[in-house]
């Protein structure tokens, strides 16, 4: 298994702070009509002419580019300034600053530092060297009682040079700002024409430890973010009863952090708090994740697959660990598996909320209520009835729990793309939910002398008792946007006559929804098709890339619960592939794309 040492990181990084010199423009001085001036505090501020960029429109969660873009003169200060000016409840507040350290992350930060100063923001909030996972600033706004986040993610994207880069704001909730935040920010990057930034020097030193300093009369605090979040999840869960689980000589883990930031965080949770050694690999964030994609699935997680054995022909050894899992490169997303057995997000989702009470002392009063997004399968759907708690079905994208959460009608939310979380924050969170597993599997073995109750044992036992969802998504990614927009047209115009036509089909939509809390309405979310026996074809263009358009295609198959009906011995491959057919043809894929094969199966 390929983990880098200290030498190789050191001498990657010493390689990505050379290319971030030279990449980074020296001077904004050709930029035209620079005019001095000063604050009602007296900070030194730079007012910058600036022309607007085409396509600043954040997607799912924020503006996502190719780090070169971001690189351009003024692109990044257009963008910050817009959210500045379209936020003035930041004047003389709190502002939470971090990222997942990927390249460009570092100079960004410093940048954002003098803009807030220059705008009056009153306190800036990051991490040592501006590095945190997306869970862990959410945590910060609410503890801090900030006013919003600036979080510098893209996510699961590919990083480095030649790779993605991403900014998103965060409300005061600690969540991703909704639509009508972010479509301000976008109009108003139409038509800006300055930005402001402080004339003053900023030292990068100054954030390499935690403390506080003053910067142009604005206060700045780098806290130490690892040691905020072990805190927080420690109230969250039973760490002794973990410690018990991870010390039986039957139970070996494995955390793969992907070289994302989820790395410095899972050794302090894993191998200090919980005294499971040399249970986290690839733990070194990495500017450019090491040369991998950090999005934990069965295409990219490569060394937890075969730590844990999940391929097809893998050979389960006795050395194969009991249970492990993967985090993205922000770490708000999760993966989990057992000894050669791969647990899907659906699956995962419903497996916490349905143990969440017993096993989680969180939730030792039960749960208020679930929500899902549209592609997610429906397991989950099927725990809420039985535990008689209300459920919801919302777009892709977390900012569609926030609501939710803040109203106190869920507890617990989802999505299919390896997203998990509950109330704790207003994001979703990797390891809170490799925390959870680890709780479920401790309850579930409290008796050391009885056999392991595995992972697998624990999920079929699940499906025996509320029925299987047998789940797959097909993601076709780079596909040319008109080619990808004119497919999903050519969908909508058919939803009358297929819904007519199509035996066993009962509902042909393109899905809506309107917030229950603020009565908000978010249009053309995914064309779903839904089947008399709940089984479903969803099409939707996702909004996380960087370039063209990503066409994603969900199946969801159902199979009934109990009789001789044993789901687990169906191959997820052999169970979907009539519908897989079925929606390749309903869409016209390959006619429409070109494309004959996905680029990523999950």
């Amino acid at each position: 298994m390929k983990v880098s040492t200290s030498a190789k990181v050191n001498a990657r990084n010493q390689i990505f702070k050379a290319l971030n010199q030279k990449l980074q423009p020296e001077s904004r001085a050709s930029v035209s009509g620079l005019r001095g001036g000063a604050t009602a505090t007296g900070v030194a501020t730079t007012v910058q002419n600036t022309e607007p960029f085409e396509g600043q429109m954040p997607g799912t969660s924020g503006l996502r580019k190719k780090v070169k873009v971001f690189q351009e003169p003024r692109y990044l200060e257009n963008f910050v300034q817009a959210i500045f000016d379209t936020n003035p409840e930041l004047k003389g507040e709190t502002l939470v600053l971090g990222g997942d350290g990927r390249f460009f992350n570092d100079k960004a930060s410093l940048t954002i530092v003098k803009m807030a100063a220059a705008n009056g923001i009153g306190r800036v909030i990051t991490a040592k060297d501006f590095v945190a996972s997306t869970p862990a600033i959410s945590s910060i706004v609410r503890d801090s009682k900030a006013k919003g986040a600036i979080i510098l993610t893209a996510s699961h994207n590919p990083g480095g040079p030649d790779e993605d880069f991403g900014i998103k704001y965060n409300t005061a909730n600690g969540g991703p700002a909704p639509n009508a935040v972010t479509d301000k920010i976008y109009e108003q990057t139409k038509k800006i024409s300055s930005y402001k930034i402080s004339e003053e020097s900023l030292d990068p030193l100054l954030f390499k430890e935690a403390g506080s300093f003053e910067f142009c009369g604005m206060k700045v605090d780098v806290m130490d973010a690892v040691g905020a979040y072990s805190g927080l999840m420690k109230k969250i869960f039973d760490f002794p009863k973990i410690k018990a689980l991870l010390k039986r000589s039957d139970f070996r883990m494995v955390f793969d952090g992907m070289h994302g930031v989820s790395g410095p965080f899972a050794k302090r949770i894993f191998e200090v708090d919980l005294e499971a050694p040399g249970s986290v690999i690839n733990g070194e964030p990495l500017p450019d994740f090491g040369g991998g994609h950090p999005d934990p699935n069965l295409k990219y997680a490569t060394d937890l697959v075969e730590a844990m054995k999940l391929a097809p022909d893998a050979k389960i050894e006795d050395d194969t660990p009991e249970f492990g899992a993967a985090a993205d490169g922000d770490g708000d997303r999760n993966m989990i598996a057992g000894k050669g057995f791969f647990v899907t997000p659906s699956d995962s989702l419903a497996v916490i909320a349905a143990n969440a009470k017993d096993a989680i002392p969180y939730f030792k009063n039960g749960l208020s209520g679930i929500a899902r997004s549209m592609p997610t399968s429906g397991a989950v759907d099927s725990v809420a009835k039985s535990l008689g708690i209300d459920f919801y079905e919302v777009p892709t994208g977390w900012k569609f729990f926030g609501n939710l959460m803040d109203d106190g009608k869920i507890s617990m939310c989802g999505e299919e793309s390896f997203g998990t979380g509950s109330d704790h924050i207003r994001e979703k969170d990797g390891i809170w939910a490799v925390l959870a597993w680890l709780s479920i599997i401790a309850h579930r073995n409290s008796d050391p002398s009885k056999p392991l109750m595995s992972v697998k044992d624990i999920v079929s036992e699940h499906w025996s008792k509320f029925g299987r969802s047998f789940y797959t998504r097909y993601d076709y990614e780079g596909v040319d946007s008109e080619k990808a927009n004119s497919m999903m047209d050519h969908m909508r115009k058919s939803l009358d006559e297929l819904k007519n036509s199509m035996e066993g089909l009962v509902t042909a939509d393109d899905f809506q929804y309107t917030d229950p809390v603020d009565g908000s309405i978010a249009k053309s979310q995914g064309i779903r098709f839904v089947f008399n026996d709940n089984s479903r074809i969803i099409f939707r263009l996702s909004g996380t890339g960087s370039v063209g358009a990503t066409i994603r295609m969900y199946i969801e198959a159902c199979a009934a619960t109990g009789g001789d009906n044993d789901s687990s011995k169906i191959p997820t491959s052999e169970a979907v592939a009539p519908l897989v057919a079925l929606g390749l043809k309903i869409s016209k894929l390959t006619e429409f794309t070109g494309r004959t094969e996905p680029t990523v199966i999950t």
